[in-house]
C-alpha cells in the first residue's frame, strides 16, 4: 500500500478535527473541500464567517457542511481567554489575551490545545514564525524536548525513494543536545512513514576525517543521541556520501551500521537543512512534503508560503495521523 493511501487507511471516518486560520485561500479551501468530501478530516474553518463564505462562494466551494470559528463572534469566547490566560501563567493579562487570540493562528492553536481541535495547519499565508511561535507558547513541546523541530519527508520514484530530513525549517543553529533530541524526534516521525530509522547524523567529516569544532559538536550529538535512545540505529559523524552510498560507506566508514544505508538525515544546522532538502527537490527531483513540526505536544504543522492545493491536503492527511499518534 502506498504511503498516502496507508495513511488515508488509518484516518478516514475517524472524525479528527483539524483547525485552519488562512480559511479564505483558495489552495485551503479547495483542499478542505477534498479532505471533507473523502471523510478524511472534519476541517474546523477559522476567521470572519462572511469573508470565509464569500470566498468559498466565488470558487464555487460548498462549505455548508463545515464548522466556522470566528474570533470576533464565538460562544466560548470567555472559556478561550480565561483559558488562554491560566496556560501563560501569569505573561499575558487578560486584556492582552484578547488581543492575541483575535488573531487566527493564535485562536486556532488554543482550540486545539484545548481539544476542540485535534491538530492545526497553517502557513500558506502565514510566516513560519507566525505559525510556530503559538505553538510554542501554548501547545509547548513533549517531555525531555526542549524545542520543536521541522523535517521534510523526502520522496522519489512512486516511492522507491524515502527519507527523512531533519532539521530544515526551525532551528538555525542547534547545540549538541538540541541536535540529539531532533534526531530522537526524527526517528518517530519516520516509523509513523513506515522508515525503520536509520539516522545519520551529517557533517563534513566521516568517523574523524577532518578536525573541527563543528565536527566535535556533532560528534557529541550523536553521543548523547544514543544516551537518549539506545535502541536506535544512529552514527555520526558522517558526510552525506559515506550515509547515502554503500561503497563510499566501505571506505568511509565500514564498520558502521548506518552508514551506506541511512534513511533519516539530520543536519548540523539550519543553512544546511535548509539548502539541502532544496537541492533535492529541485535538482533531484525529489517531492519534499513538510515541514512537519516535531516534538509538540499535538500537532502543529507549518505550510510553505509557496504550496499548492496537494502540499495542503497532504500535509493535513500527515498532521491527522500525527493526531491519532499522540
Amino acid at each position: 500500500m502506498e504511503l498516502f493511501d496507508s495513511l488515508k487507511f488509518k484516518i478516514v471516518r475517524r472524525g479528527i478535527r483539524i483547525a485552519f486560520p488562512e480559511a479564505t485561500d483558495t489552495r485551503i479551501l479547495s483542499a478542505v473541500a477534498r479532505l471533507k468530501g473523502e471523510e478524511l478530516v472534519e476541517p474546523i474553518l477559522i476567521g470572519n464567517r462572511e469573508e470565509i463564505e464569500k470566498a468559498a462562494a466565488v470558487r464555487g466551494i460548498n462549505i455548508s457542511n463545515m464548522t466556522i470559528y470566528d474570533p470576533n463572534d464565538c460562544a466560548r469566547w470567555e472559556e478561550i481567554v480565561e483559558a488562554f490566560v491560566e496556560r501563560r501563567k501569569g505573561k499575558v493579562t487578560r486584556e492582552q489575551a484578547e488581543v492575541l487570540l483575535k488573531d487566527e493562528n493564535y485562536f486556532g492553536t488554543m482550540l486545539t490545545q484545548m481539544g476542540i481541535t485535534d491538530g492545526l495547519v497553517s502557513g500558506a499565508i502565514h510566516s513560519t514564525g507566525d505559525t510556530v511561535r503559538p505553538a510554542l507558547q501554548i501547545i509547548k513541546t513533549k517531555p525531555g524536548i526542549s524545542r520543536t523541530s521541522g523535517a521534510f519527508l523526502m520522496m522519489r520514484g512512486n516511492e522507491q525513494e524515502k527519507y527523512l530530513f531533519s532539521d530544515c525549517a526551525i532551528n538555525v543553529s542547534p547545540n549538541p543536545q538540541e541536535l540529539a533530541e531532533i534526531a530522537v524526534a526524527s526517528a518517530e516521525t519516520a516509523k509513523m512513514f513506515d522508515i525503520d530509522p536509520k539516522i545519520a547524523m551529517l557533517s563534513f567529516s566521516s568517523h574523524g576525517s577532518a578536525k573541527a569544532p563543528e565536527a566535535d559538536a556533532t560528534i557529541e550529538a550523536t553521543r548523547i543521541a544514543k544516551e537518549l535512545a539506545p535502541d536506535l540505529a544512529i552514527d555520526g559523524e558522517l558526510q552525506f556520501d559515506a550515509a547515502y552510498n554503500q561503497s563510499v560507506a566501505q571506505l568511509k566508514a565500514p564498520e558502521s551500521e548506518v552508514a551506506g544505508k541511512a534513511n533519516v538525515y539530520i543536519f548540523p544546522d539550519l543553512q544546511s537543512g535548509n539548502i539541502g532538502y532544496k537541492i533535492a527537490q529541485r535538482l533531484g527531483n525529489f517531492e519534499a512534503i513538510g515541514p512537519i513540526l516535531q516534538g509538540l505536544n499535538k500537532p502543529i504543522s507549518d505550510l510553505s508560503r509557496g504550496c499548492n492545493e496537494e502540499d495542503v491536503y497532504k500535509l493535513t492527511i500527515i498532521t491527522a495521523a500525527q493526531a491519532l499518534n499522540n
